[in-house]
């Protein structure tokens, strides 16, 4: 609802701004776990299980008039079939769907990203595809790779150019230069990329920096 009313306000300074679309966050089961699965994606549910602990998010999210949902940070292939199946049970509701990555070319559990689009392109309500909360240096190679799997538009919100230290739970930069997400621009608008954000440690000025360069 909040979101909704920044919406209004910012329509009624900025009339030429065009659409404005609010979409309500679906983030994992893994992160619930708080063991930093979701960045693993080594957790086992049953369909039900998954679907239960998502139903009243996505509920509450599309009661609130949220535009869109956005699954993301989404590690675990059965998670992602569970949650496509119960959208199916809301069949007004529009969903992109963004994944956590072990490498450029698989889930955080080992999933080739190829057989999570073939699954998802059975699933009309899913109307873009993405990457998020992987590390920014990481982010290109994966995108193209998706690039190539699908002809929906692309979503990407990495990570800071910062790393984190799972040991000490704290955030670092690595050399003098630490790469910001403007620079990659380029790069991921080459590699179908429409929609352009940022994660974990980015700010209002990354999302600005972006915006400039656009």
């Amino acid at each position: 609802m909040e979101a909704r009313k920044a919406r209004e306000a910012y329509l009624a300074e900025n009339p030429q701004a065009g659409t404005l679309l609010v979409a309500g966050s679906v983030g994992p089961y893994g992160a619930y776990l708080a063991d930093g699965s979701e960045y693993r994606g080594d957790y086992h549910c049953s369909v039900e299980a998954f679907q239960a602990f998502h139903r009243p998010r996505v509920e509450a999210l599309l009661d609130a008039g949220a535009d869109l949902l956005a699954c993301e940070t989404l590690p675990n292939f059965s998670e992602i079939e569970a949650l496509a199946e119960l959208l199916t049970a809301y069949p007004r509701a529009r969903a992109w769907f963004s994944f956590t990555l072990r490498d450029s070319e698989h889930l955080s559990d080992g999933t080739p990203l190829r057989d999570v689009v073939a699954l998802l392109a059975g699933y009309p309500q899913v109307v873009a595809l993405g990457i998020n909360c992987i590390a920014l240096e990481n982010t290109t190679a994966a995108l193209q790779h998706l690039h190539g799997l699908t002809v929906l538009p692309l979503v990407v919100y990495p990570n800071s150019g910062e790393h984190y230290d799972a040991v000490s739970k704290t955030w670092h930069h690595h050399g003098e230069h630490c790469a910001q997400l403007a620079d990659y621009l380029p790069q991921w608008q080459a590699a179908g990329a429409r929609l352009i954000g940022g994660c974990c440690r980015t700010t209002p000025a990354d999302i600005a920096a972006l915006k400039a360069r656009s």
